[in-house]
């Protein structure tokens, strides 16, 4: 298989999944779990009932209370913060299940106020939960239902109504809910790392250089996402974690939504922000084995990283949808006319390099379509309830400035390396 060959097959993988996961028209889909628990029916009811004695027996949640006495609207508070650090507030609204089996309990329940979320966002949200009585303890039966475009928010779900299951039995038992999963955890994401290096390596080719040029390339996602770490920190995010998911990548997530057009933009340019900085180092290296400072044969590992760390970066500072260039320019430009300039701008600047490595025009071309329609595919974010704080002129100008030097030291990066190797 050809190098051109695999990497069509590669980025139709990534097409394919970036689809299955954020764009897949699912329509209203209904999450079922269920689970048998050692416990009377009566307890269980207390921790589920939104009213109940124990309602707040979850180690996310604060308090779940009744607005009004004999009212049917619930106002629970949550550990996870609003964009003021203040705690995550949520109205619902209960409603009683009259129509099920005798000695069983049951409510349903829709979110009407979100102190994060605009309203939108839980138009089509509805949870039931029924309890049963079964020999030796209770079952607990619990229905979602939503509206989802992509398997990956459907997933999400999923996989939180089942360590929900997981806490409560914990909680049932020694009287103390704690946290549940293990996918977050460092040496879980360093295993999906190192599977991402492993399984990217067949399409670069099983040789040793593309054992390299793999783990290179993991290292450059890993150090971009760290830069989004370093942002979210800098913001006052208490806690940031990186999540990789093999073929696609890596996410950076902060502790809370954002505050500001200004940290939109300036946390999804310090990606590229950050690993600009290795650029003149990795140069400076490249210098020292030419002058015999460093050995010979570290200098093409050397510029092959370059060539990787500036094409990777100047890739995602290309202004589309879901590119961190994209998201940069939406917050600068608030109209759609100076978006569109500004976007034809940073697009004209990256082909123009790529035409000054000597990549023909054909593919300079197919490369913008491939990457528009990856845009497409992207798909929007969640709507925040309150407005983000616009940006002032010298926030705009910073930013601006910051665009313009990570496009310029990738650039370099990528045309050096170019001329060094070849």
């Amino acid at each position: 298989m050809s190098v051109m060959q695999s990497a069509l097959l590669l980025l139709s993988i990534n097409l394919g999944m970036l689809w299955l996961l954020m764009r897949m028209p699912l329509g209203m889909r209904t999450l079922h779990v269920s689970r048998a628990f050692d416990c009377t029916p009566e307890a269980l009811w207390n921790a589920m009932n939104p009213m109940g004695a124990h309602a707040s027996w979850h180690h996310s949640v604060i308090s779940s209370r009744q607005v009004e006495a004999g009212g049917n609207i619930v106002e629970q508070i949550y550990r996870h913060t609003d964009r003021n650090d203040a705690p995550l507030r949520r109205l619902l609204s209960i409603e009683p299940l009259a129509a099920i089996t005798a000695n069983a309990h049951g409510f349903q329940s829709s979110v009407i106020d979100d102190s994060t979320l605009d309203a939108s966002f839980w138009r089509d949200y509805r949870e039931r939960r029924i309890i049963r009585p079964v020999a030796g303890g209770a079952v607990l039966e619990i229905d979602q239902t939503d509206r989802y475009r992509g398997l990956a928010f459907l997933i999400f779900r999923y996989v939180a109504l089942r360590r929900e299951m997981q806490a409560l039995d914990g909680w049932l038992k020694t009287g103390t809910s704690e946290p549940q999963g293990y996918f977050e955890h460092p040496l879980v994401q360093v295993a999906l790392a190192i599977l991402s290096t492993l399984l990217l390596w067949p399409f670069i080719g099983l040789t040793t250089r593309g054992l390299m040029i793999s783990t290179f390339l993991t290292v450059v996602i890993a150090l971009h996402e760290l830069g989004h770490m370093a942002a979210y920190r800098m913001f006052g995010h208490t806690s940031a974690r990186m999540i990789f998911i093999p073929f696609l990548g890596g996410i950076a997530i902060g502790s809370r939504p954002y505050r500001s057009l200004f940290e939109v933009a300036t946390c999804a340019l310090m990606g590229s922000g950050m690993s600009a900085f290795l650029v003149p180092i990795l140069i400076l290296g490249h210098g020292f084995t030419q002058n015999g400072i460093l050995p010979a044969a570290a200098d093409p590992p050397i510029l092959v990283f370059l060539l990787i760390l500036g094409a990777f970066n100047l890739l995602n500072l290309l202004p589309m949808q879901r590119f961190d260039g994209g998201q940069v320019l939406r917050q600068i430009f608030r109209t759609h006319r100076s978006q569109i300039l500004a976007s034809f701008l940073v697009t004209l600047c990256i082909l123009s390099i790529g035409a000054a490595i000597g990549l023909p025009a054909r593919y300079l071309v197919v490369g913008l379509l491939i990457f528009t329609l990856v845009s497409v595919i992207g798909g929007g974010s969640f709507k925040p309830r309150q407005k983000l704080d616009e940006m002032n002129g010298g926030e705009r100008l910073l930013v601006s400035f910051g665009l313009y030097a990570a496009i310029a030291m990738h650039g370099y990066a990528v045309i050096t390396a170019i001329d060094r190797l070849f």
